[in-house]
Protein backbone atom coordinates (compact mmCIF):
# COMPACT_ATOMS: atom_id res chain seq x y z
CA UNK A 1 0.00 0.00 0.00
CA UNK A 2 1.51 3.35 -1.01
CA UNK A 3 1.71 6.20 1.49
CA UNK A 4 -1.39 7.84 -0.20
CA UNK A 5 -3.49 4.96 0.46
CA UNK A 6 -1.99 5.13 3.87
CA UNK A 7 -2.51 8.46 4.40
CA UNK A 8 -6.66 7.90 3.39
CA UNK A 9 -6.94 4.86 6.31
CA UNK A 10 -5.73 7.15 8.79
CA UNK A 11 -8.04 10.02 7.98
CA UNK A 12 -10.78 7.48 7.61
CA UNK A 13 -9.62 5.79 11.30
CA UNK A 14 -9.58 9.34 13.06
CA UNK A 15 -13.58 10.56 11.53
CA UNK A 16 -14.39 6.74 13.17
CA UNK A 17 -12.80 7.26 16.49
CA UNK A 18 -14.66 11.00 16.41
CA UNK A 19 -18.13 10.03 15.64
CA UNK A 20 -17.39 7.33 18.75
CA UNK A 21 -16.01 9.65 20.84
CA UNK A 22 -19.31 11.80 19.60
CA UNK A 23 -21.66 9.08 20.18
CA UNK A 24 -20.03 8.32 23.60
CA UNK A 25 -20.31 11.91 25.35
CA UNK A 26 -24.03 12.14 23.91
CA UNK A 27 -24.98 9.03 26.02
CA UNK A 28 -22.96 10.71 28.68
CA UNK A 29 -25.26 13.69 28.62
CA UNK A 30 -28.12 11.52 28.19
CA UNK A 31 -26.60 9.77 31.59
CA UNK A 32 -26.14 12.81 33.84
CA UNK A 33 -29.65 13.99 33.23
CA UNK A 34 -30.71 10.77 34.35
CA UNK A 35 -28.69 10.10 37.28
CA UNK A 36 -29.23 13.84 38.52
CA UNK A 37 -32.49 13.51 38.52
CA UNK A 38 -32.21 10.38 41.47
CA UNK A 39 -29.60 11.22 43.03
CA UNK A 40 -28.12 15.06 43.41
CA UNK A 41 -24.82 13.82 44.73
CA UNK A 42 -23.89 12.96 41.01
CA UNK A 43 -23.74 16.61 40.14
CA UNK A 44 -20.30 16.11 42.01
CA UNK A 45 -18.53 13.99 39.54
CA UNK A 46 -17.54 14.69 36.58
CA UNK A 47 -18.14 13.73 33.21
CA UNK A 48 -15.08 11.57 32.65
CA UNK A 49 -16.65 9.12 35.79
CA UNK A 50 -19.39 9.36 34.07
CA UNK A 51 -18.01 7.92 30.68
CA UNK A 52 -15.90 5.02 33.07
CA UNK A 53 -19.22 3.51 34.01
CA UNK A 54 -20.65 3.73 30.37
CA UNK A 55 -17.58 1.88 29.31
CA UNK A 56 -17.58 -0.41 31.65
CA UNK A 57 -21.24 -1.47 30.79
CA UNK A 58 -20.60 -1.38 26.93
CA UNK A 59 -22.20 2.09 26.15
CA UNK A 60 -25.51 0.92 27.60
CA UNK A 61 -27.37 3.53 29.32
CA UNK A 62 -29.62 1.83 31.74
CA UNK A 63 -26.85 -0.73 33.32
CA UNK A 64 -24.24 2.57 33.54
CA UNK A 65 -27.00 4.51 35.43
CA UNK A 66 -27.29 1.60 37.58
CA UNK A 67 -24.45 1.17 38.49
CA UNK A 68 -23.70 4.59 38.79
CA UNK A 69 -26.33 5.31 41.42
CA UNK A 70 -25.06 2.15 43.13
CA UNK A 71 -21.50 3.88 43.35
CA UNK A 72 -22.92 6.90 44.87
CA UNK A 73 -24.82 4.77 47.61
CA UNK A 74 -21.97 2.58 48.19
CA UNK A 75 -19.41 6.25 48.35
CA UNK A 76 -21.67 7.61 50.75
CA UNK A 77 -21.53 4.56 53.23
CA UNK A 78 -18.25 3.65 52.73
CA UNK A 79 -16.27 7.22 52.02
CA UNK A 80 -17.96 9.96 53.69
CA UNK A 81 -15.09 12.36 54.41
CA UNK A 82 -14.26 11.82 50.59
CA UNK A 83 -11.00 9.87 50.78
CA UNK A 84 -9.95 7.42 53.58
CA UNK A 85 -6.78 8.09 56.18
CA UNK A 86 -4.25 6.31 57.14
CA UNK A 87 -5.00 6.27 60.65
CA UNK A 88 -8.49 3.97 59.72
CA UNK A 89 -5.88 1.67 57.94
CA UNK A 90 -3.15 1.48 60.32
CA UNK A 91 -2.80 -2.47 60.39
CA UNK A 92 -2.85 -2.60 56.91
CA UNK A 93 -0.18 -0.11 56.38
CA UNK A 94 1.99 -1.98 59.18
CA UNK A 95 2.58 -4.80 56.67
CA UNK A 96 4.34 -2.91 54.13
CA UNK A 97 2.61 -4.65 51.56
CA UNK A 98 1.75 -1.70 48.97
CA UNK A 99 4.14 0.61 47.24
CA UNK A 100 3.18 3.45 44.48
CA UNK A 101 6.16 3.95 42.39
CA UNK A 102 6.68 6.13 39.22
CA UNK A 103 4.57 6.36 36.25
CA UNK A 104 4.56 3.70 33.21
CA UNK A 105 5.40 4.74 29.22
CA UNK A 106 1.51 6.02 29.16
CA UNK A 107 1.28 8.03 32.80
CA UNK A 108 -0.10 6.00 34.38
CA UNK A 109 1.05 5.14 37.94
CA UNK A 110 2.26 1.57 39.37
CA UNK A 111 1.51 0.20 42.07
CA UNK A 112 3.36 -2.69 43.64
CA UNK A 113 1.77 -5.27 45.71
CA UNK A 114 3.74 -7.69 47.88
CA UNK A 115 1.13 -11.31 48.68
CA UNK A 116 3.03 -12.83 50.68
CA UNK A 117 2.83 -9.46 53.09
CA UNK A 118 -0.81 -10.44 53.27
CA UNK A 119 -1.98 -13.04 56.28
CA UNK A 120 -5.94 -13.58 56.93
CA UNK A 121 -5.29 -14.47 60.68
CA UNK A 122 -3.95 -11.05 61.02
CA UNK A 123 -6.11 -8.69 59.42
CA UNK A 124 -10.02 -7.69 59.42
CA UNK A 125 -12.27 -7.66 56.58
CA UNK A 126 -13.64 -4.42 57.33
CA UNK A 127 -10.59 -2.42 57.75
CA UNK A 128 -8.64 -4.26 54.95
CA UNK A 129 -11.96 -2.52 52.54
CA UNK A 130 -10.93 0.43 53.96
CA UNK A 131 -7.27 -0.60 52.14
CA UNK A 132 -8.26 -1.10 48.64
CA UNK A 133 -10.15 2.26 48.97
CA UNK A 134 -7.25 3.92 50.25
CA UNK A 135 -5.02 2.29 47.92
CA UNK A 136 -7.02 2.59 44.87
CA UNK A 137 -7.63 6.97 45.73
CA UNK A 138 -3.83 7.21 46.45
CA UNK A 139 -3.41 5.53 42.73
CA UNK A 140 -5.74 8.41 41.32
CA UNK A 141 -4.32 11.60 42.81
CA UNK A 142 -0.99 10.35 41.60
CA UNK A 143 -2.79 10.48 38.10
CA UNK A 144 -0.87 12.98 35.60
CA UNK A 145 -3.68 14.87 34.19
CA UNK A 146 -5.40 13.60 31.09
CA UNK A 147 -4.82 10.14 32.36
CA UNK A 148 -7.54 8.00 33.90
CA UNK A 149 -6.12 4.15 34.59
CA UNK A 150 -3.04 3.03 36.77
CA UNK A 151 -0.80 -0.01 36.37
CA UNK A 152 -0.24 -2.80 38.72
CA UNK A 153 1.97 -5.10 39.69
CA UNK A 154 1.21 -7.94 41.84
CA UNK A 155 4.07 -9.81 43.20
CA UNK A 156 3.55 -13.62 45.01
CA UNK A 157 6.87 -14.29 45.44
CA UNK A 158 6.82 -16.48 48.27
CA UNK A 159 2.90 -17.12 48.60
CA UNK A 160 1.07 -19.88 50.35
CA UNK A 161 -1.59 -21.07 51.99
CA UNK A 162 -0.99 -18.50 55.24
CA UNK A 163 -1.70 -15.34 52.47
CA UNK A 164 -4.59 -17.01 50.59
CA UNK A 165 -7.30 -14.75 51.40
CA UNK A 166 -10.73 -15.37 48.81
CA UNK A 167 -13.01 -13.36 50.90
CA UNK A 168 -10.49 -10.39 50.68
CA UNK A 169 -9.47 -10.80 47.29
CA UNK A 170 -13.42 -11.23 46.17
CA UNK A 171 -14.00 -8.21 48.46
CA UNK A 172 -11.32 -6.04 46.96
CA UNK A 173 -12.81 -7.22 43.74
CA UNK A 174 -16.09 -6.27 43.89
CA UNK A 175 -14.86 -2.61 45.34
CA UNK A 176 -12.66 -2.31 41.91
CA UNK A 177 -15.10 -3.49 39.51
CA UNK A 178 -18.35 -1.97 40.67
CA UNK A 179 -16.97 1.96 42.21
CA UNK A 180 -13.31 2.12 39.77
CA UNK A 181 -14.58 0.98 36.31
CA UNK A 182 -12.18 1.45 34.15
CA UNK A 183 -9.61 3.01 36.12
CA UNK A 184 -6.57 -0.27 35.84
CA UNK A 185 -5.52 -0.40 32.80
CA UNK A 186 -2.81 -3.19 33.06
CA UNK A 187 -2.31 -6.11 35.72
CA UNK A 188 1.13 -7.67 35.80
CA UNK A 189 1.17 -10.75 38.09
CA UNK A 190 4.74 -12.04 38.87
CA UNK A 191 6.31 -14.88 40.01
CA UNK A 192 3.14 -16.94 40.48
CA UNK A 193 3.55 -20.00 42.32
CA UNK A 194 1.89 -23.04 40.74
CA UNK A 195 -0.59 -23.23 44.51
CA UNK A 196 -1.77 -19.85 43.71
CA UNK A 197 -3.54 -21.14 40.50
CA UNK A 198 -5.88 -22.85 42.83
CA UNK A 199 -6.82 -19.94 44.24
CA UNK A 200 -7.53 -18.13 40.77
CA UNK A 201 -9.84 -20.86 39.52
CA UNK A 202 -12.13 -20.00 42.67
CA UNK A 203 -11.91 -15.98 41.78
CA UNK A 204 -11.70 -15.74 38.12
CA UNK A 205 -15.52 -16.58 37.34
CA UNK A 206 -16.32 -13.09 39.50
CA UNK A 207 -14.02 -11.37 37.51
CA UNK A 208 -15.34 -9.62 34.63
CA UNK A 209 -14.51 -9.74 30.82
CA UNK A 210 -13.10 -6.03 30.60
CA UNK A 211 -10.82 -7.08 33.45
CA UNK A 212 -9.49 -10.39 32.59
CA UNK A 213 -7.99 -8.99 29.41
CA UNK A 214 -5.87 -6.88 31.53
CA UNK A 215 -4.05 -9.57 33.48
CA UNK A 216 -1.00 -10.59 32.32
CA UNK A 217 0.67 -14.29 34.03
CA UNK A 218 4.86 -13.57 33.50
CA UNK A 219 6.94 -15.90 33.25
CA UNK A 220 10.12 -15.60 35.41
CA UNK A 221 12.70 -15.96 32.35
CA UNK A 222 10.89 -13.07 30.70
CA UNK A 223 9.77 -11.11 33.54
CA UNK A 224 12.38 -7.42 33.32
CA UNK A 225 11.70 -7.63 29.37
CA UNK A 226 8.08 -8.24 29.96
CA UNK A 227 7.72 -5.34 32.46
CA UNK A 228 10.47 -2.66 30.46
CA UNK A 229 7.74 -3.05 27.57
CA UNK A 230 5.39 -0.90 29.48
CA UNK A 231 7.69 0.59 32.14
CA UNK A 232 11.08 2.54 31.76
CA UNK A 233 14.21 1.69 33.53
CA UNK A 234 14.01 4.31 36.07
CA UNK A 235 10.50 4.34 37.10
CA UNK A 236 10.75 0.23 37.68
CA UNK A 237 11.18 -0.95 40.76
CA UNK A 238 15.29 -2.33 41.60
CA UNK A 239 13.70 -5.63 42.40
CA UNK A 240 12.65 -6.25 38.57
CA UNK A 241 15.60 -5.03 37.24
CA UNK A 242 15.35 -1.55 37.01
CA UNK A 243 16.39 1.50 39.05
CA UNK A 244 13.83 2.82 41.29
CA UNK A 245 13.54 1.60 44.73
CA UNK A 246 10.32 0.65 46.41
CA UNK A 247 8.57 3.51 48.22
CA UNK A 248 5.96 2.39 50.71
CA UNK A 249 2.21 4.04 49.29
CA UNK A 250 1.79 5.88 52.80
CA UNK A 251 5.04 7.65 51.91
CA UNK A 252 4.12 8.26 48.16
CA UNK A 253 3.53 11.85 46.24
CA UNK A 254 0.19 13.01 44.47
CA UNK A 255 0.43 14.17 40.83
CA UNK A 256 1.94 17.50 40.65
Amino acid sequence: MDSGANDDASREVSVLDEEEDTDEWKKVALMRAFVEKQDSAAKEEDDYMLRRFLRARELDLDKASNLFLKYLKWKKENIPKGFISESEVQNEISHKKMFMQGLDKKGRPIGVALAVKHYSSKRDLEEFKRFVVYILGKLCDRMPRGQEKFTVIGDLQGWGYSNCDIRAYLAALDILQNNYPERLGKVYLVHVPYLFMKAYKIIYPFIDKRTREKIIFVEDKNLKETLLEDIDEDQLPEIYGGKAPLVPIEESLTAE
